[in-house]
Order: C-alpha cells, then sequence, then structure tokens
C-alpha cells in the first residue's frame, strides 16, 4: 500500500524538532546512533578563556562563567546568579540553560577520570542549588552530576542525563557538606561516582559512552530558584585514564 504524503509534511516534522530553549541558535537533538555518525566534535556555546586550575586548562567559558568564579591557588568559589540552570524539560516549561560552565576540552577517544571535592553552600531557600560536574557537547546532548538541595531541603547526589530532553535522577542523601565527586569513563562506559575519603566510592550512575571523539568537561553551580549561590571546588583533577572496577569506582 503506498501512502500519500502532502506537501506540508517536512514543515510538520521540522516543528516535531525541539530544543530546551536558548537565546542562542540550538542544535537539533542527538539520537545515540546520531552521536556517533554525525561529527566528531562537541559544538560548544559561550566564549575562548584562557583559565588554568590545578593545571587544567579550562579554554571555554559558558554564560559568563570566567567572571563568576575566584582561583585561589587550587580552590574555586564558583558563583552563579539568580535562577540559573541547565535543564531541557521534557514539557518545555522548565527548560533553562543559563547557568555557568567552565570547561576544558577532553579527548574521548583516549580514558577519562575527573576528580573534585565539592562543597556547596546550601541555604534553606535555595532549592535545587548544586555543585555541578559536566560532560558537554551542545546544548541538548550533556550530562551533569550535581550535590543538589532537594525539595524537602535534603542534600543528595542527582544525575541529569539530557539528550534532546532532560532525565532527572535523585540518588544518595548525603548528610555531610562536602564530598568528591568523579566522572569517569574508558572510553566505552561512562560513570559518576562520590566519596567522602577519596578511598571508598559510590557508584551513582552508569551508561554508555555514546559521545563524540571530542567532547568538554568541567564544573559549575546553579542556583535555579533562589537569588544567587556559591559552590567550592578544590581538589580538581583531570587524568588520562579510567576506574579499573566501574562498579566499585577504584
Amino acid at each position: 500500500m503506498k501512502i500519500k504524503l502532502s506537501s506540508s509534511w517536512p514543515l510538520l516534522l521540522a516543528a516535531a524538532i525541539t530544543s530546551c530553549g536558548s537565546e542562542q541558535p540550538q542544535n537539533a537533538p542527538a539520537t545515540a546512533a546520531e552521536t556517533h555518525t554525525s561529527g566528531d566534535s562537541a559544538r560548544v556555546s559561550g566564549k575562548d578563556c584562557n583559565i588554568t586550575i590545578a593545571g587544567i586548562p579550562f579554554t571555554r567559558s559558558v554564560n559568563g562563567a570566567d567572571s563568576m568564579i575566584t582561583v585561589n591557588g587550587d580552590k574555586v568559589s564558583f558563583r552563579a546568579g539568580e535562577k540559573k540552570d541547565f535543564f531541557c524539560d521534557p514539557n518545555n516549561q522548565l527548560s533553562n540553560n543559563t547557568a555557568p560552565m567552565l570547561l576544558t576540552k577532553v579527548d574521548n577517544t583516549k580514558p577519562f577520570t575527573l576528580i573534585a571535592k565539592v562543597t556547596p553552600e546550601f541555604t534553606q531557600k535555595g532549592l535545587y542549588n548544586a555543585g555541578v560536574l559536566y560532560i558537554y557537547v551542545h546544548d541538548n546532548f550533556w550530562q551533569k552530576f550535581c550535590f543538589e538541595q532537594d525539595e524537602r531541603g535534603n542534600h543528595r547526589m542527582v544525575t541529569v542525563r539530557t539528550i534532546g530532553t532532560s532525565d532527572d535522577n535523585n540518588h544518595d542523601i548525603v548528610t555531610q557538606p562536602t564530598a568528591y565527586m568523579k566522572l569517569s569513563s574508558d572510553t566505552r562506559t561512562v560513570a559518576s561516582y562520590y566519596s567522602f575519603d577519596k578511598k571508598t566510592w559510590h557508584m551513582v550512575r552508569l551508561y554508555q559512552n555514546n559521545y563524540p571523539k571530542e567532547i568538554w568537561m568541567g564544573i559549575s553551580n546553579q542556583c535555579p530558584v533562589d537569588t544567587g549561590s556559591v559552590s567550592h571546588f578544590e581538589e580538581i583533577s583531570l587524568q588520562q585514564n579510567n576506574v579499573a572496577d566501574f562498579r566499585m569506582g577504584n
């Protein structure tokens, strides 16, 4: 049976493809299959910068991140203004991509491990405030790993993975003010971990690495609801290796 298509179907198809909302032009959402075949370079928004922290050259500033940080040796205090978040709402009601990100370019054809000691300054009204680690390709393809305040005032690990739209996953409640956070990949798998002593790691998320050959990684602070916040990052390291045991994180 043949199906006759009207001349307007390309317009309808184009209208069905949405982005998470931005003042900057957006790329169409990427699927896992498209990611491997549509190109090898991350298409990052923001502007060039030249900031070295703990020997890591951060060369991309998104949403003014370079003006929102204070560097003291290898320690970073990262501010965020009012209602700054990065989220592609499946219902397109809460989409917001204004959170500042400080990023460094990473070769995804090789293993990597990004670690930081993260201390968010949580407040009573700071719903969803978080210190954040990122894997970033473009505004519709990324993962963030957050030490975040939830709706009940608990502080917990949260991951958000975005392929066109964002999922949102609450993980373990954390009662200590500081946690080590880690993103690691052997080029095939990506996993997120946290620890209190940098020895015993707890896995919160694991999935296939379907990012392109070139990606960006880095740090961020978000304040989706309140009037502003600060997160502190210490002992930041980015190495070209991966955890030996993806379940245990060591």
